[in-house]
C-alpha cells in the first residue's frame, strides 16, 4: 500500500498511532509550535523556544511530580511511544515509513497525552527495521536523550529502558488491534520488525521479551509520582524504598 498524504490507515488504531499531516482549525497554528529539531537543540541556553522545558513542567504539574528528572523521564517515554507507534504502524501497514525528520515534525508541548505531533511533509522511506532505527532511535531519541541528560541528569540506561518499553508497548497494541481486525499479516510484519529492532545495540538488553510481553531492566521512576506505583513492565514488583539514584540506570 502506498503512503497517502493523510496517513489515513493509522486513524482506526487510536490516538497513539495517529499523525496529523494537515493544519487543524481547532488546534494551534503551525507557527506557534516548535519543531522537534528545535526542541532537541534547546539544551543550550538561548537556542530558541524551550518546548522541552515546557513539556517537562507541564507533565510535572499534571502528575504533581516534585522531582524534575521524574517528569523528564515520563515526558521522554511518552514522546518515544508516539514516535514508535507511528513509525511501526506505518511500516507494518504501508510497508513504507513517512520520513519523520525532526525539522518537519511539529510538537505541542502543552497537549494532553498522547503527545500531539504534526508532520509538515510526507516523504516515503523504506519500511525496514534499519530505517526505523535510523529514524526513531538516531533521529529522535538520541538527541532527545542528550538534551535530557544535560538538563535533568537522567541516566542513559534509564532512557534506553524507556525507549525499549515504549517500543514494546507500541508493538503489543498494534499486534492486538491487527489481530482483532483479522490482519494477521500486519501483526506478523510488526512482530518481525520489533524483533529486529530489539537486536539493535541501543535496545538490546533493555528488557526480556516473550511474544508481545516485555519486562524492562530499569525503572522509569513513575513510582516516585504521588500515588504512581509501578508500571506493568517495571523491573520492580513493588515500589522500592531505596535511593532514587539507585534505580535510574
Amino acid at each position: 500500500m502506498d503512503l497517502d498524504v493523510d496517513l489515513a490507515a493509522l486513524r482506526p488504531l487510536g490516538g497513539f498511532f495517529v499523525l496529523r499531516t494537515r493544519a487543524d482549525p481547532a488546534g494551534p497554528a503551525p507557527g506557534d509550535l516548535a519543531t522537534l529539531a528545535e526542541t532537541y537543540a534547546a539544551a543550550a541556553p538561548g537556542a530558541g523556544r524551550d518546548a522541552l522545558a515546557h513539556r517537562v513542567a507541564t507533565v510535572a504539574g499534571r502528575l504533581r511530580a516534585a522531582e524534575p528528572r521524574v517528569s523528564a523521564s515520563i515526558s521522554q517515554q511518552g514522546l518515544a511511544a508516539r514516535l514508535w507507534s507511528v513509525a511501526l504502524a506505518c511500516a507494518a501497514l504501508y510497508g513504507r515509513l513517512p520520513g519523520l525528520d525532526p525539522r518537519h515534525l511539529l510538537w505541542d508541548p502543552a497537549a494532553t497525552a498522547p503527545d500531539d505531533l504534526w508532520l509538515t511533509e510526507v516523504r516515503p522511506l523504506p519500511g525496514d527495521a534499519a530505517t526505523l532505527a535510523d529514524t526513531v532511535l538516531h533521529g529522535h531519541l538520541e538527541p532527545l536523550g542528550v538534551a535530557l541528560r544535560a538538563r535533568y541528569g537522567i541516566s542513559a540506561g534509564l532512557l534506553r529502558g524507556n525507549a525499549g518499553s515504549a517500543l514494546a508497548g507500541a508493538a503489543r497494541e498494534l499486534d492486538r488491534r491487527a489481530r482483532a481486525d483479522g490482519r494477521t499479516d500486519v501483526a506478523e510484519r510488526a512482530r518481525a520488525l520489533t524483533d529486529e529492532l530489539f537486536a539493535h545495540p541501543l535496545l538490546r538488553g533493555t528488557g526480556t521479551r516473550a511474544a508481545t510481553a516485555f519486562r524492562r531492566r530499569s525503572c522509569c521512576l513513575y513510582y516516585r509520582v504521588p500515588g504512581g506505583g509501578v508500571c506493568g513492565d517495571c523491573c520492580f514488583t513493588r515500589p522500592p524504598r531505596s535511593s532514587p539514584r539507585a534505580v535510574s540506570g
